[in-house]
């Protein structure tokens, strides 16, 4: 028996073209929730950032929201709150960081109640530093999914069984495989499945394996022609449960850690380095230097001018160009390096 804590990060920046959007509901997004519906037994957690929602109302996806709403009312998603434009949030400004987390909330609200708060919270690119993770605590979130390198900073020293209590801020952490999460998950955990039935015909095996993954994974960036997806949901010898049930369940048993500043994609090397997000902005990468600095410098302006005709205007626009992707782009880096079958900003 497997017990499969599965988080889906679905988002697409917000100025990005109308087809893109479509492209990604239309083949993974209605995938996911069609799932879920028809398999009542399986509950996922799922991050849909506030600017997602707003291309959604705009291109007419009132029916894909409504459908979410009665997943989340059934107890069959979870969701969780984020940043709304999907900044990376150690990056900026502490003010600018709230600011995005209560629009979020204010989206969700708009869609699922007025009372409606998340339990928990999906850092953009699960990118982590103590000064985002106090802010979060302080409105009111209780626990945040982090990357294998939240303990001790190095791959495979975690314990998946495990719910983890941040000293920094007094969060509760899971931690995600890096390993399982880089691959196409659905695939993995039936191979896993399968094993299991073969070393232990007895079905005493047992084990958590906890995935955090782009939603565009099940369908927009892999293809998945056997439906391996479909078919793992109506196994037996699987059980979901949400990051907020498994939390309750192993109350009793926390470990207190110390994270340091990391992010999904961060390299054991680039940690003891102290430089946790190269990705995005990185020493000697000149066109990220000069994003940054237009960055700060639309910041401060704005920010100096709040009774400006043309406010709302550069706020607009700013916050969208915050988005953790136009850095990603700057990057140079050897995208097959990344993963893409299961990530891209």
């Amino acid at each position: 028996m497997i017990t499969w804590i599965n988080l889906l990060h679905l988002y697409q920046p917000v100025n990005t073209d109308a087809h893109v959007i479509k492209e990604a509901t239309e083949k993974s997004y209605y995938r996911i929730i069609r799932a879920l519906e028809e398999n009542p037994n399986i509950k996922f957690n799922l991050n849909i950032n506030g600017c997602l929602f707003l291309r959604w109302e705009e291109l007419g996806y009132m029916d894909l929201i409504k459908r979410i709403a009665g997943l989340i009312k059934q107890g069959r998603i979870e969701l969780a709150g984020t940043a709304c434009y999907h900044p990376v949030l150690p990056l900026i400004p502490e003010k600018e960081a709230g600011r995005q987390i209560k629009e979020n909330e204010e989206i969700l609200q708009k869609h699922f109640g007025k009372n409606f708060k998340p339990n928990g919270f999906f850092m953009p690119e699960l990118a982590y530093n103590p000064e985002a993770a106090r802010l979060i605590k302080s409105m009111g979130y209780q626990w945040i999914v982090l990357d294998e390198m939240a303990v001790d900073g190095a791959i495979g020293r975690h314990d998946f069984n495990q719910v983890y209590y941040d000293k920094n801020s007094g969060l509760k952490i899971i931690i995600r495989s890096r390993k399982i999460s880089d691959s196409y998950v659905p695939k993995t955990v039936t191979e896993i499945l399968d094993s299991i039935q073969k070393s232990d015909e007895h079905g005493r095996g047992e084990r958590v394996i906890i995935t955090v993954t782009d939603g565009e994974l099940y369908g927009l960036r892999y293809i998945d022609h056997t439906a391996i997806f479909e078919k793992l949901l109506k196994r037996r010898d699987l059980q979901t449960i949400t990051i907020s049930e498994f939390i309750e369940q192993n109350k009793k048993e926390i470990i207190a850690i110390k994270p340091q500043p990391h992010s999904w994609v961060t390299s054991e090397k680039e940690y003891q380095k102290k430089e946790p997000f190269n990705l995005w902005r990185e020493k000697g990468n000149v066109v990220q230097k000069k994003l940054w600095q237009l960055a700060n410098l639309s910041y401060s302006t704005i920010e100096n001018n709040q009774n400006d005709i043309n406010y709302y205007w550069a706020r607009w626009h700013f916050v969208r160009g915050l988005a953790s992707c136009t850095f990603w782009w700057a990057s140079a880096k050897d995208l097959w390096l990344l993963s893409p079958i299961s990530w891209n900003p």
